[in-house]
């Protein structure tokens, strides 16, 4: 095998809680992250010699910045591999847009060379070796429904969800996650998740209890410095979603319906009352 194929899913956030800073400047989170079908595609190709990331999106980096770059130089570094690989990636996730698009594309980087050059490293390795390339990879490695605490590293895994259909809404902006985190003040949050009632509907697999227990306590930053993000939020409100709230430091928005009929109606209404924003539907996708 010298090529493989893989995609590379999105995910949101079901709850986000920031519990304080700590020592190393990070903040220290608590929150339940979901993977849904929204994917990019890559293809990785085994090479003699160097790193190579090309993109469909001509906007994207494919150099050393590039967050699949940097996975796959930490999988040639660190186990020394004397080869190289070819990485062409074709987006279907917004660029920073609090969905784990980078994260993602990293973590089947990871994944997808464990399997071109027969390395045999368990998960557990993987999502180790993970942590390295940024917070939220090491999920993406799992996959499925999970609690996140630390920087996002530390996992705990939950029972997939059932299938939810999703809206997803970004407007035509992009945030940057450490201005967002730079700029939370927890005296501002109105509303804080109950990560516990969180985990017991997701435990009871009850739709109801997952709608009502969503909640991010960084709108209370993303909302105030982008009002738009906030039109978005009540635009997809009013267009009868069952509970819309944005997904990490945004500035997408979800929203949770009853069917995919209903969700495809939701996007050509986003679509018309906010034009040329990115509006998509989606559903919730279990772990592999």
């Amino acid at each position: 095998m010298n090529k493989i194929t893989l995609k590379a899913r999105a995910k949101i956030n079901l709850t986000l809680d920031v519990l304080g800073k700590r020592p190393d400047g990070y903040h220290e989170v608590e929150m339940v992250m979901q993977t849904i079908g929204l994917h990019d595609e890559l293809m990785i190709e085994d090479a003699e010699s160097g790193i190579t990331v090309t993109t469909n999106n001509p906007g994207l980096p494919g150099g050393e910045s590039n967050t699949a770059y940097r996975a796959a130089k930490m999988m040639i570094d660190s186990l020394q591999i004397d080869r190289g690989v070819k990485i062409h990636i074709i987006k279907g996730i917004p660029v920073s847009a609090g969905l784990a698009g980078g994260s993602t594309d990293a973590a089947a980087v990871i994944k997808g060379l464990n399997h071109l050059w027969n390395l045999n490293l368990s998960r557990e390795d993987l999502v180790t070796r993970a942590a390295q390339i940024g917070s939220d990879v090491p999920f993406c490695i799992r996959g499925g429904t999970a609690l996140a605490r630390g920087r996002g590293e530390l996992l705990a895994e939950l029972p997939d969800i059932p299938e939810i259909w999703l809206v997803l809404a970004k407007p035509l902006l992009e945030v940057s996650t450490a201005e967002i985190y730079q700029n939370f003040d927890p005296r501002r949050v109105i509303e804080r998740p109950n990560t516990g009632a969180m985990i017991k509907a997701v435990r009871d697999g009850t739709i109801s209890g997952i709608t009502e227990n969503l909640a991010n306590v960084l709108e209370s930053v993303t909302l105030s410095r982008y009002p738009v993000v906030l039109q978005v939020k009540q635009a997809m409100e009013d267009s009868g979603v069952r509970r819309a709230l944005m997904s990490g430091s945004g500035p997408t928005v979800f929203g949770l319906v009853d069917s995919q009929i209903k969700a495809k109606m939701t996007v050509t209404r986003l679509r018309e009352r906010l034009p040329g924003m990115f509006a998509e539907l989606s559903r919730t996708w279990p772990g592999e």
